[in-house]
Parts: C-alpha cells; sequence; structure tokens
C-alpha cells in the first residue's frame, strides 16, 4: 500500500511539473513578440503536436518589409516560424516552389520524406515565407494574377532571392531568442523552384548555411519557362486541342518502346532504366512510327515528330539551343507528366496543363522584360505561347530597361551557373546535396547533370568532396510515376554535416500507394547512386537494394 501511495505521488508531482513547463513554454512563446525587431509585425501561439509535428511548438506568424509598390499594390514578406521543443540546435529555411504568393506550413517537407522524417520532426526550427508577394492581390489580372508581381522589380528580386536575404537574419535571432542558445547547424531545403533558390544561396550566400538539401531545382528558371512555349506549340501542331495531342494510351506506348530497349541495360528487367545514359544512346523513338494499319503498339509520325522536338528542347531559326535537351523515361506515362504538359484537372482552367496557365503567365509577367501584360483567360494565356517567338521574344529573358535594370537571368540563376564553383561555400565547410527525377516535365534532369559536370570539371574532379546528385529514374516533378519515390535525402545530409559522413548510395523505395508502380515494382529497394554512377544489378533478389552495387559506365 505504502509503494503505491508512493508511486501515485510521483505521479501527481511529475503531472505538476510538466503541467508548470507546458505553462512556461507558453508564455515564453507569448514574450518573442516583445523581442521582435522594430521593423517586424508579429504575433505567437504555443501548439500542441498536430498530424505533422510530433512535438508541441511555438507558431509564429508575421511580416516585414512592408511597402508600396511601383503598381500601387502593398508588398511584405510574411511568414511563419515553428519552434519546436524537441530542438536539436538546427535551423532550416525553406524556400518554397512555384511562384510563391503564400506561406506555406513551415515543416521542412521534402519529396521522399514520411512525415516522422520532416525536418521540424527532427529537431530543426523552421521558416518559410511567401516570397515577397500575395498571389490573391491581383484578383482583376484572372488566371495571370499569380504572376503580376512582377511587375514591381523589388517584387522580382524578392522572388529570386532577396527574401532569402532579408528573412534569414531575423529568423535566426528569434530562434536563438526563444531557446535562449545559439544556432548549432543551419540548413537550406526547396524543391523545384526552391531548389532553385537554394543554388543560388550556395552562391550569393555562401556562409548563410552549412547544408543545402536540393530537390528537382529550375536553376536555369527563364530558359526552362521557354521550354512551355517549345512544348505547346510543338502539341497544337498534332491538335489545335493539346490535351488530345497525346492520349494517355500514347505515352504508355511510348514508355514501354523505352522498357523494350532499355530496361535489361542494368542488368536486369525490373520496370525501371537505372541505366539511364546508355539508355539514350539505344532508344531510338523514330521505331515507334507506325509501320502499317494493323500495328497495335505505335503512334502516327506526326506524333512522334512532336515527342521528339520536345525532347530537343527549344531553338531558335538557327538552331540554337535555348534551353538544354531531354531524358528518354518511363515516367512520361504519369499522370504527373501529363498534368504539366497536356492536361489538368482543373475544371476553371478548361483542364488545360499548367505549363499553360502558370507558364504562361510567368514567362510573360516575370521572366522576360519588358513585361507582356497577358488577359487572364485561359485562352489569351495559351495564345500567348502559341505565338511565342524564339528569335524576337526569347532573347527578353536577358534583357534589362530603365525600370528592370537586371534581366530575369541575372537575378533568377546562381551567378556563376555558366562556371560553377562555389569557392565560398566550400570553404565555409559547406554541403549540398542534390536529386532530380528523370522524367521531370518542368526543369530537365540534363541541365542539373550539365551543372554538376561543369562544377566537376572546374575542380579538376573534385565536387564529390561536398556536392552530390542523386537521380531517380521514372520519377516526374516530384513524387509519383513508376519510381522508387520514397528515401530520406535529409539524413544523409545532416550526418555530412554534422559528422562529416559523406553519403553514399541513398536506399529509395517503392510506395503501396503509388497506383503507377507496375506488379512487378512492388516491395521493391534500390539504391540511389552518386552521379554519374547508377545502380546495376549484381546477384541475389531483385526486390531488394543489397542486389545492386553503383558502378560508372565504362
Amino acid at each position: 500500500m505504502k509503494k503505491l501511495l508512493a508511486l501515485l505521488l510521483q505521479t501527481l508531482l511529475l503531472l505538476g511539473f510538466m503541467t508548470n513547463a507546458a505553462h512556461a513554454d507558453v508564455l515564453r512563446c507569448q514574450a518573442l513578440v516583445a523581442k521582435a525587431p522594430l521593423n517586424v509585425e508579429m504575433t505567437s501561439t504555443m501548439m500542441s503536436r498536430d498530424k505533422d509535428v510530433r512535438s508541441p511548438y511555438c507558431l509564429v506568424s508575421g511580416v516585414i518589409a512592408q511597402r508600396m509598390g511601383v503598381n500601387s499594390k502593398f508588398y511584405g514578406i510574411q511568414f511563419e516560424l515553428r519552434l519546436p521543443d524537441f530542438w536539436q540546435g538546427r535551423f532550416a529555411y525553406q524556400f518554397n516552389g512555384g511562384l510563391d504568393g503564400e506561406v506555406k506550413p513551415a515543416l521542412g517537407k521534402m519529396t521522399g520524406l514520411m512525415p516522422s522524417q520532416y525536418a521540424i520532426n527532427q529537431g530543426f526550427a523552421v521558416v518559410s515565407s511567401n516570397g515577397g508577394h500575395d498571389a490573391r492581390a491581383y484578383p482583376e489580372t484572372g488566371l495571370a494574377g499569380v504572376a503580376a508581381f512582377g511587375h514591381d522589380p523589388e517584387a522580382r528580386r524578392d522572388y529570386a532571392y532577396g527574401a532569402v536575404q532579408k528573412l534569414n537574419p531575423i529568423a535566426r535571432g528569434l530562434v536563438e531568442s526563444y531557446y535562449g542558445s545559439p544556432i548549432k547547424y543551419s540548413y537550406g531545403l526547396g524543391q523545384s523552384n526552391g531548389g532553385r533558390l537554394a543554388m543560388v544561396a550556395a552562391t550569393r550566400f555562401p556562409t548563410m548555411f552549412d547544408g543545402l538539401l536540393v530537390g528537382y531545382p529550375g536553376f536555369n528558371l527563364p530558359k526552362a519557362a521557354l521550354q512551355q512555349a517549345w512544348d505547346t506549340q510543338a502539341l497544337y501542331h498534332v491538335n489545335d486541342n493539346i490535351s488530345r495531342a497525346l492520349t494517355r494510351r500514347d505515352l504508355v506506348v511510348f514508355a514501354k518502346k523505352i522498357l523494350d530497349q532499355c530496361d535489361g541495360l542494368d542488368g536486369i528487367y525490373d520496370d525501371m532504366v537505372f541505366a539511364t545514359d546508355a539508355c539514350q544512346k539505344v532508344f531510338d523513338p523514330k521505331v515507334l512510327v507506325c509501320k502499317s494499319d494493323f500495328d497495335k503498339y505505335c503512334l502516327s509520325m506526326i506524333k512522334v515528330a512532336a515527342l521528339i522536338k520536345m525532347h530537343a528542347g527549344p531553338h531558335n531559326s538557327k538552331d540554337q539551343a535555348l534551353y538544354t535537351d531531354w531524358v528518354y523515361d518511363t515516367g512520361i506515362r504519369s499522370n504527373n507528366w501529363r498534368m504539366w504538359k497536356l492536361e489538368s484537372s482543373v475544371s476553371d482552367w478548361s483542364h488545360k496543363p499548367i505549363n499553360v496557365v502558370m507558364g504562361s503567365a510567368s514567362l510573360a509577367n516575370v521572366f522576360t522584360t519588358p513585361y507582356t501584360n497577358v488577359a487572364g483567360d485561359i485562352y489569351s494565356l495559351e495564345n500567348y505561347l502559341l505565338k511565342f517567338d524564339f528569335d524576337k521574344d526569347a532573347p527578353k529573358i536577358f534583357a534589362t530597361n530603365s525600370q528592370f535594370k537586371e534581366s530575369a537571368m541575372t537575378m533568377m540563376t546562381p551567378p556563376d551557373a555558366a562556371k560553377p564553383k562555389l569557392s565560398e561555400f566550400k570553404q565555409n565547410g559547406g554541403k549540398m546535396l542534390i536529386f532530380h527525377g528523370n522524367s521531370d516535365p518542368v526543369f530537365s534532369v540534363k541541365d542539373t547533370m550539365r551543372w554538376y559536370d561543369f562544377l566537376d570539371f572546374g575542380l579538376v574532379g573534385r565536387a564529390h568532396e561536398f556536392v552530390r546528385l542523386y537521380r531517380v529514374p521514372g520519377m516526374p516533378h516530384g513524387q509519383g510515376g513508376p519510381s522508387a519515390d520514397k528515401f530520406d535525402m535529409l539524413q544523409p545530409l545532416v550526418s555530412w554535416v554534422e559528422r562529416k559522413q559523406a553519403p553514399q548510395e541513398i536506399v529509395a523505395a517503392t510506395r503501396p500507394d503509388n497506383p503507377e508502380i507496375t506488379a512487378r515494382m512492388a516491395g521493391m529497394t534500390r539504391p540511389l547512386c552518386p552521379y554519374p554512377a547508377y545502380a546495376r544489378y549484381n546477384k541475389g533478389d531483385f526486390l531488394k537494394a543489397s542486389s545492386f552495387q553503383c558502378v560508372v559506365a565504362e
């Protein structure tokens, strides 16, 4: 009986302590508002754990750098900062994707990660922002409103990199004030446009981050935007309703032909093409052209020609490449690839693809100078891409004028993109880990490969000492496609930064809830290898990553 009473008393004392500790956290969270710099408007709330965050956290919302723009619109960098109780001395700046314009939950969520692996659940304080503008501020411009901020030079610069430059020191100060302790390690996490921002930060702000996790980056963003006009014109030549230019069956047939010619190049037939580079040398899309009316698995000559043109990338009338070419890969049959290039599920867009809506709006308003006031209806946006002139209009991504003194290319891309060396980032001990889907329909994996090749050449073969690139066969723009798209890239980066353990192969798995994998791919794991290596079958169970080894093609 005495032991039971003692245990009960101990439990009550513990509960009292926990209640007092929780109350102290609430007060500490509320007190953070008083410590905000004078130019920061801020609120804070103590939150219990939720479906994404495993421990209680202090949620801070605020806005900095408020101003009136040249187009009489209000601008400001809105942000969200999440400060978990389970803090491990880590800070992460979450670079958002797309055209920004809204504050995404500051979780450190990345493609491949399970919720338990989000940065905030690995002891990071995480900040995110709207990139300096509100996407809802231009209702009068219709569908083009998401990119109308591009009419303001400062808003363009904030989107390009300025918001990170302005917000990062304020967020760091709030983190250290809240915990009463200095940040031990600082990370930048982003994919798509967020991946571009991470690569820009490595050059412009080489001492800002210890580690950068970069997913399928659009680091040549204005050049990549030219591809959207190129694709739209190529598809329109097949059918004036581009959603019908290539049917779902057409793309399944195309992907099957890639497998027929390339699947075994990595040593095993498993519905995945890991020997990507060898496949590009072997695969001939012309074999898909129907030779008779009795061919079942073929495409018309005009459809094959359109796909070849799209994969070649945009060119001008002098046959000069304006962006890059693309990898032939099986993820071309994915819903994601179709959604970007051919047909979306958005009825308000008349089911036009993302490239026609967001692509047209951004190319007209953000990535060219002078900007073009395109009407915000779906047909005007599509018509802008159809009439885009690759001789006269494409050079506008490099242009300046009295209002925009920096070109889109100068602002949006890393300053050393053509000849990267990242000398200061490397000297500061920075580490960068990049991953990119081979079937990405928005930013070509070949552009990222070429950037890494230039970096490695400039460093005489030593780029791997602080930068590693991983290609994901079958994966489009984010998760999906016939791919092993479940992987943790964050923990290897943390180990590299904090324990000097350089990553080698990273094990990826297929997801049981991915409807685009084949029956043969169910339960499969595969090693993702640091470029230029790829996973080749050695021996053993073909479902297991341990049966493969990373090799470099001769």
